[in-house]
């Protein structure tokens, strides 16, 4: 079998092919394999899955699977960031055109793929039409921290007539909002109809209904909703949604150890947001808390760190690993994003 070229190995290292998965975990078990037996896998060599032995040549040693899961959930939440990016602009150059003037305005006509649903009450109204006409099930993804009791009530009798239907609904948060007691009794009155994960930062809110219809705002108040029936724009949608959820935890499990002591997950986030230049206040709105609490966790950090200033801090930082994106979990039933 020597001589294979990685042109048939045409995967990552999250799908390791049957003979790359079998040499690897040989090598994980054992610590080293020899060099001959990994010549028909050329994928572990080009993936950095193994590496040479440094004290004999004749054998190769593995990397261990916690540096490739971090490595490739740096890949995925790079991917996810990318995404959001994407998504902002679409939306900002959708306002901005639906903005020029009355005329264009209406254009849109119902059935349209794209339509704009200018006031709460039309929003509200088209929300009640996709809900009516649900009939599987919903993703949603709400940004921001402790949902307010008025904000879950608003929607509750849309959720009970998708639960009375035996739709399923899946709903992203972000962490913070786990503290929030109006977000666990939205969730026992729902039972199995509602699965719901938290992650440390989201997407501005998503509502997809039957992967087939999706809602998101249009302007920073939330007064300007886009209604998108385009196949290709609500695939793209469903794909964000489906990262962000392997990605998240569940609310009924708690939240990661960040393995440095005295360092919470909360502050963990932070301190990836602060490595990347983010301000005080940009980095409160993407993780649903107030400045004031971020600044007091960015105080602690630097205590903990012993930085006695922010530029230090953000040395600190890189120095203990803080600069990566948050260790996630693997959820029950969930495929592990190391290999297999």
């Amino acid at each position: 079998m020597a001589g294979h070229g990685t042109d048939e190995h045409p995967h990552g290292a999250d799908r390791l092919c049957d003979a790359g998965d079998r040499v690897y975990s040989r090598a994980v078990r054992r610590g080293r394999v020899r060099r001959q037996d990994a010549e028909p896998v050329p994928c572990l060599l080009e993936l950095a899955l193994l590496h040479p032995d440094p004290d004999d040549m004749d054998w190769l040693v593995p990397t261990s699977p916690q540096e490739v899961m971090t490595r490739l959930l740096r890949g995925v939440y790079d991917e996810v960031s990318a995404s959001q990016r994407r998504v902002g602009s679409v939306v900002a150059a959708v306002e901005r055109f639906a903005g020029l003037g009355p005329r264009l305005a209406s254009v849109s006509a119902e059935g349209t793929s794209i339509r704009v649903l200018d006031g709460l009450s039309r929003i509200q109204a088209a929300m009640d039409e996709a809900t009516e006409a649900c009939t599987s099930e919903v993703l949603t993804v709400q940004p921001g921290g402790i949902r307010p009791e008025h904000e879950l009530t608003e929607g509750l009798h849309r959720a009970l007539a998708l639960r009375g239907r035996g739709v399923r609904m899946r709903d992203l948060y972000t962490h913070v909002a786990r503290h929030g007691q109006g977000l666990l009794n939205y969730l026992e009155l729902m039972g199995d109809a509602v699965e719901a994960r938290t992650l440390d930062e989201v997407i501005d809110r998503l509502i997809l209904f039957d992967r087939t219809v999706a809602f998101i705002p249009a302007n920073a108040d939330r007064t300007l909703a886009l209604e998108l029936r385009h196949p290709a724009l609500v695939q793209y949608l469903v794909t964000v949604f489906e990262r962000l959820w392997r990605l998240a935890i569940p609310v009924t499990a708690a939240l990661p150890d960040t393995g440095i002591e005295g360092i919470s997950h909360r502050e963990q986030s932070i301190a990836a947001l602060l490595a990347e230049g983010h301000q005080d206040a940009v980095i409160a709105e993407r993780l649903g808390i107030s400045v004031r609490t971020c600044r007091a966790h960015i105080a602690r950090l630097s205590e903990t760190l012993g930085a006695a200033s922010r530029t230090q801090l953000g040395v600190r930082i890189a120095q203990v690993g803080l600069d990566g994106p948050p260790r996630s979990l693997t959820v029950p039933g969930q495929e592990s994003p190391t290999v297999r």
